[in-house]
């Protein structure tokens, strides 16, 4: 495959700004981005006319081969990068999570393992479930030497990988002193285990007991409480999949009082209601069940808003695929069925369909919140989330007059369940290129397993005298006598 492509005639879409360009690529990076670029000898050309082309997609948010609630996912980190590449997503950002007491380097070194058959590039958040001296000590070799800035802390799952305050607060203050950001799963991990006792009692076994279980009140108390203990720590924080616009207006107001405080949203909770979980079909209702659940419609508009007004700033997808015989452990008992819904192909189709379309976003608005927020939260901005040179060549080349519609029959994932099934959206894309190559053209996948790369994001400013600072601030005050 030649090594320099060029991507002649397109209108060049970033956050800040759109631009009819050409876009010259040299073994993996961009070298040019302007008007009537030459052609190269043995250079590949790719015509843009009448195209978006925009810089790849980053999903901060994906479990590829997870083994959770005594089963493991259908996508690898092959099969479900793959996928992700035939929808214009180019880099990921999944998760290592270490059982309760596992130290966290031997998590992390086998999550790596596994993540070698990447088709496309890939980092890590890395979850903090449990606390002593070595968890102390593992974030910093994290983050030094590993290139993870970020940590991640679950509030529910009660008996299983959910952080008690004690943990919340010492692994948010060990952060502050890395230059690292928390990010945190905000529900009310006892609240939700009580509700899920009193739901069966009261003889309700069935997939519509999941959002039953999960209201929102569980979601914006946990929300509050991460955003409360890491406001009075200084550090910032970012809460994932928010849901309901309760955690919305508190993210909100958190901001407007001045804190960093970040929000992430999934292509899901955008566009599907919990009117599925009624579905008098099992193996659909238990399909949809994720965490936090889709939820009431009206909902929906408070997480466009909270887009729009710069409250919420990155879209996800939580990818976590489980076959229908997976989720038939649960048949008789909701919470046994396993949490996860799939999307890492079609969140971009989805939420430049309901988002620009609907004339919510525009176009680089889009780029904002499919790629360059992220970038930038995760510190790998302008590598990724940008077309400038000196940029990875991570592009995808974007027709909005092309329509799709969305089905596990066409779909790339090894999921068997689409929650985005039977939706026709407008605004598909054409091409995208990893790393300077085409590995999707016109419905041609051509991923290649390994061809990823581990992606390094370098700490934060540590702020080293942020808790100087705070000691001032809340030392006992001296009194004379």
């Amino acid at each position: 495959m030649p090594s320099t492509l060029l991507i002649r005639g397109g209108t060049v879409v970033n956050a800040d700004r759109a631009e009819r360009a050409d876009v010259l690529c040299r073994e993996g990076r961009i070298v040019a981005v302007g008007l009537d670029l030459g052609v190269q000898a043995g250079a590949e050309v790719l015509d843009a006319e009448g195209l978006y082309v925009m810089p790849g997609g980053i999903d901060p948010h994906t479990h590829m081969q997870l083994p959770f609630m005594g089963t493991v996912t259908m996508d690898d980190f092959y099969s479900g990068t793959a996928a992700g590449l035939a929808g214009g997503t180019t880099t990921i950002i999944d998760f290592v999570i270490p059982d309760p007491q596992e130290p966290l380097m031997d998590a992390y070194r086998k999550w790596r393992g596994w993540a070698e058959k990447s088709a496309s590039d890939y980092s890590f958040h890395v979850a903090v479930t449990w606390w002593d001296d070595s968890v102390h000590r593992d974030m910093a070799t994290l983050v030094r030497e590993e290139g993870v800035n970020s940590f991640k802390h679950f509030m529910a799952y009660k008996n299983a990988i959910m952080c008690d305050d004690e943990t919340l607060v010492r692994s948010f203050r060990r952060a502050l002193e890395l230059g690292a950001m928390p990010t945190v799963h905000a529900e009310n991990g006892e609240l939700v285990f009580l509700l899920q006792q009193e739901m069966k009692a009261l003889g309700v076994t069935g997939p519509e007991g999941h959002p039953l279980s999960r209201p929102p009140a569980v979601e914006a108390e946990a929300a509050q409480r991460a955003i409360a203990i890491a406001d009075v720590l200084g550090v910032p924080i970012y809460i994932v999949h928010v849901s309901c616009a309760e955690a919305a207006d508190a993210i909100a107001r958190a901001r407007a009082r001045g804190q960093r405080v970040f929000g992430e949203v999934l292509a899901g909770h955008l566009t599907v209601d919990d009117s599925a979980y009624r579905n008098p079909d099992f193996a659909t209702a238990a399909g949809h069940v994720m965490s936090p659940p889709f939820r009431e419609k009206s909902h929906q508009e408070a997480l466009w808003r909270g887009l729009q007004a710069g409250h919420l700033h990155t879209t996800a997808t939580d990818h976590c695929t489980f076959c229908a015989a997976q989720k038939a452990a649960g048949k008789d008992d909701f919470t046994r069925i396993p949490n996860g819904c799939g999307g890492v192909e079609e969140r971009m189709m989805v939420i430049w369909d309901a988002g620009v379309n609907s004339g919510r976003l525009t176009p680089s608005e889009f780029v904002a919140i499919a790629s360059a927020n992220a970038a930038k939260l995760f510190n790998i901005y302008p590598r990724k989330g940008c077309i400038t040179a000196g940029a990875d060549a991570d592009l995808v080349l974007w027709d909005p007059t092309a329509t799709r519609t969305l089905s596990v029959k066409t779909q790339k994932s090894l999921g068997d369940f689409n929650v985005f099934e039977g939706r026709t959206v407008t605004g598909v894309p054409t091409a995208t290129i990893s790393q300077g190559k085409v590995v999707y053209l016109h419905g041609d996948l051509r991923a290649e397993r390994g061809a990823g790369r581990y992606v390094q994001r370098p700490a934060f400013s540590t702020h080293f005298d942020a808790m100087a600072r705070w000691s001032k601030l809340h030392a006992p005050v001296a009194v004379t006598r």
